[in-house]
């Protein structure tokens, strides 16, 4: 090789660039936030629990043919629905029919889905604000009292926070897409999720929809008219995904359940009326009369014994988020997370003021999850229907999403030693700090000593904020006193057996429900009711009627194998069965037992008056069992 080849060769040689590798830690830390979260909400599938019993009645009585599964039916003979769609329940039937009826097979769906939950914040928070504010948001959500509540029931709260997570998530993509028909696409699916959210829990759902709608156009770069066209395609997905089931409840052509809350056995009148306006405005039914005075509303979707169903969240107003009954289930990080969104507040308008240019991706971030916090304390806050403390955990990804990025924000603002905001950290501990203490006073009984551990905590933060010789340990004993204590209430709530899966609590639970309910099992009054149905039948389709609401019925269906119908739906003010309807069935040898008297009942409902009528004129007493009520047989109609 001459020297020219050599020259040349050197010159034609080059060293390709290094490619740094992603340090693994986020992804140990995210992984280690998801075990967490398996481990608090996957506990009680170790347990005894049957879950909410009224549920787990309908998931056993769906799983037995497709028209229970598509309505939702809360017997197996297909009376009535549980007075919500029953998309929740679906993953449940789907759960039983794999692996068998058990106590772990209908509650296993509900980990999965508060683990997924937990991830999808994650990718939510990741996009908007980065991968340290995203660990944040998932620890902070994996960690509320309430949440950790919820998803160890079989309660429709937890699909509707996976669903509209999950919608957070793609409304996420669809401001940050750059090609039109990429952002109109995970709008539409957006929407979509938003329908899938409608029906898990109606209403409940549509609650974020302005703060969805304020985050599209403020991070919309599109002209006005592709916004109105996408909203206007989005506004289309939204109805036909959410009402898809109402209409399949009216065009049904062959025989359906009741639908269970509804007055005229329609879902429309469930969605306008009992699980709709009613719970924001009050009225019968919804803690304001009828089944409010004798309970009728309680449980899962109502008020409870003895009291007006908002009374379980405590009076309507702007304290009720702070109050007795619901602060230790949300509230633990919500001072800080209204701090970080007023400062955010703050300077978004300085910035304004200033016309200085700003990312509307970051802006709408802030806009999304502040919107779904303001309005969901606003409506929960002015319900006056039937409220109780376990429905604020759709608030908890808002609190989570927006503490992480104040505490990214607020980091980087100490970090620059000057302004106002230098001081966001040892504050932001101190107030929380200061609110946990408040809390954890309200009953001392429960881990009273958490209260001096999280003032010490906080006080240790601070000063190494403050001292700024080690900033690191301070962030990360800061972060350690804030989620001290809703920690302990949740690790505590989560190998807990105290309270009712029907109404889900975390701290010190008051028992407000009579005993025995939810408990999936018979007793020895109840399996002697049962057998002596059982063999005097003679055959009948129907083992045993059972007036008394759910609360009555559902043992009977979760415990047996025995085709059980539950008269008058959940609290027995449903027209169903109507006395023809009980005529035609033990004229035609189906029914032959009625049993009354045991459970909850709206007392002055009016179908209920007439059943009752019509037992005592048609039938005749055979076994008297106290508070489980009487046997009535029925050979005479």
């Amino acid at each position: 090789m001459t020297a020219a080849d050599t020259g040349h060769a050197q010159q034609t040689v080059h060293i390709a660039p290094t490619r740094q590798r992603p340090r693994p830690w986020p992804a140990y830390a995210l992984i280690a936030i998801l075990v967490l979260g398996t481990v608090l909400y996957g506990w009680v599938l170790w347990t005894d629990s049957w879950g909410n019993t009224y549920y787990t009645a309908a998931v056993k009585s769906m799983s037995s043919n497709f028209t229970n599964f598509l309505f939702g039916s809360f017997d197996p003979a297909g009376t009535v629905t549980i007075d919500k769609p029953p998309l929740a329940l679906w993953p449940q039937v789907v759960s039983v029919k794999i692996f068998g009826f058990h106590q772990w097979s209908v509650l296993l769906p509900q980990v999965v889905e508060g683990v997924a939950a937990i991830f999808l914040l994650h990718r939510a928070v990741r996009m908007w604000a980065g991968e340290k504010a995203a660990l944040i948001a998932a620890l902070v959500f994996a960690l509320t009292p309430v949440t950790v509540a919820i998803t160890r029931t079989n309660n429709t709260d937890t699909m509707l926070v996976l669903t509209l997570v999950a919608a957070a998530c793609t409304i996420t993509r669809a401001i940050k897409a750059l090609e039109p028909h990429t952002r109109t696409k995970w709008l539409l699916f957006t929407a979509f999720l938003i329908g899938c959210g409608f029906l898990a829990k109606m209403a409940a759902a549509y609650i974020v929809l302005p703060a969805f709608f304020a985050a599209y156009l403020a991070g919309s770069k599109a002209h006005w008219r592709r916004q109105v066209l996408d909203l206007a395609g989005a506004a289309v997905v939204l109805l036909a995904s959410s009402l898809w089931w109402v209409a399949a409840c009216g065009l049904w052509p062959g025989k359906k359940p009741y639908v269970g809350g509804s007055t005229d056995g329609t879902a429309l009148d469930l969605i306008l009326g009992y699980n709709g306006l009613g719970r924001v405005f009050g009225g019968d039914g919804n803690g304001t009369g009828g089944a409010a005075a004798t309970g009728g509303a309680g449980g899962p979707g109502g008020g409870g014994p003895g009291a007006g169903g908002a009374s379980f969240g405590g009076p309507p107003g702007a304290g009720r988020m702070f109050g007795d009954a619901v602060g230790g289930q949300i509230s633990w990080l919500l001072p800080l997370a209204l701090i970080a969104l007023a400062f955010a507040a703050l300077l978004g308008f300085r910035r304004l003021r200033r016309s200085d240019p700003a990312d509307p991706a970051h802006r709408a971030g802030w806009v999304l999850w502040g919107g779904w916090l303001l309005v969901n304390a606003l409506v929960f806050s002015n319900q006056k229907g039937v409220f109780h403390p376990y429905y604020t955990t759709l608030m908890a990804p808002a609190i989570g999403a927006l503490v992480g990025a104040g505490t990214v924000w607020a980091f980087q603002k100490y970090q620059e030693r000057h302004g106002l905001g230098r001081f966001m950290l040892p504050a932001g501990v101190a107030v929380t700090a200061a609110w946990a203490w408040v809390l954890i006073s309200r009953d001392t009984s429960w881990h009273g000593w958490l209260r001096y551990a999280v003032v010490l905590v906080a006080l240790v933060a601070i000063l190494a904020l403050v001292l700024r010789k080690v900033p690191k340990a301070g962030i990360a004993l800061g972060l350690g006193a804030v989620l001290l204590a809703p920690a302990v209430w949740s690790a505590a709530g989560s190998v807990s057996t105290a309270g009712t899966p029907s109404l889900p609590a975390a701290g010190p639970v008051e028992e407000v429900m009579p005993a025995g309910w939810d408990s999936g099992e018979l007793t020895a009054e109840q399996r002697k009711i049962l057998s002596y149905a059982k063999s005097h039948s003679s055959g009948a389709g129907i083992t045993l009627a059972v007036e008394g609401g759910s609360q009555a019925a559902g043992v009977y269906i979760v415990a047996t194998s025995q085709s059980v119908v539950g008269m008058g739906g959940f609290d027995g003010k449903d027209p169903v069965p109507s006395v023809d309807q009980l005529s035609t069935w033990v004229r035609e040898g189906r029914l032959r037992f009625v049993l009354t008297g045991g459970g909850m009942m709206n007392t002055d409902a009016k179908t209920l008056i007439e059943r009752t009528k019509w037992i005592k004129q048609n039938c005749h007493p055979v076994l008297t069992a106290g508070q489980n009520g009487t046997l009535y047989e029925c050979t005479d109609a």
